[in-house]
């Protein structure tokens, strides 16, 4: 091999494995994210009014909702879709506490077919006191919804007191959503 020659087959080599160590060190910076992240993402919405809304029902329904009945009463609102396999995951746990009646629990269905929202309802139980139907998903982007399910707790004066991330499981409901809810019925005697 000639002196010319050499640097070629150096460039040749970065070429081939540059690429591919860039790729691993991007996939193994998001599969630390994964795994080591905080799942806690703050809303600059904490502590204000929930946005100006009025949602009908979800078709078949009676009620639908809006920000008037969110003030009163101490609540949560899920945010879900018939769609969302994360949604399904928590539903369970969103009927069990329905069935404790400790707090009113109100949706906001995203972006959804009314009979799939329905089927989805009748198939996994509805834990909700009213439902509204976001069908072109404004009043979710109002709220600061990026991702389903998202659930929040509202405090008697109708501000957001708290945001939860994707589905929760029983510690995330018994630790950190439901104390929430508790500590301010308890401040407004609710």
């Amino acid at each position: 091999m000639s002196a010319a020659e050499e640097p070629r087959r150096r460039n040749g080599r970065l070429v081939t494995v540059l690429p591919v160590a860039i790729f691993a060190l991007i996939g193994a910076g998001f599969y630390w994210g994964l795994f080591n992240g905080n799942d806690t993402l703050p809303s600059p919405l904490i502590g204000k009014a929930v946005p100006e809304f009025d949602l009908p029902p979800i078709v078949g329904r009676t009620d639908g909702l809006s920000t008037a009945d969110l003030k009163g009463p101490v609540s949560i609102v899920n945010v879900w879709a018939s769609w969302c396999v994360p949604c399904r995951v928590e539903m369970p746990l969103l009927n069990e506490l329905a069935a404790r009646d400790e707090v009113a629990i109100f949706g906001i269905n995203y972006k959804d077919r009314p009979e799939e929202a329905l089927s989805f309802l009748a198939e996994l139980g509805d834990p909700y006191t009213r439902i509204g139907a976001d069908r072109n998903g404004r009043v979710s982007i109002d709220w600061g919804v990026y991702g389903l399910p998202e659930t929040f707790v509202i405090d008697a004066e109708g501000r957001i007191a708290y945001k939860h991330i994707g589905p929760f499981n029983r510690r995330s409901l018994e630790e950190d959503i439901l104390p929430v809810a508790r500590r301010l019925q308890e401040g407004t005697g609710s």
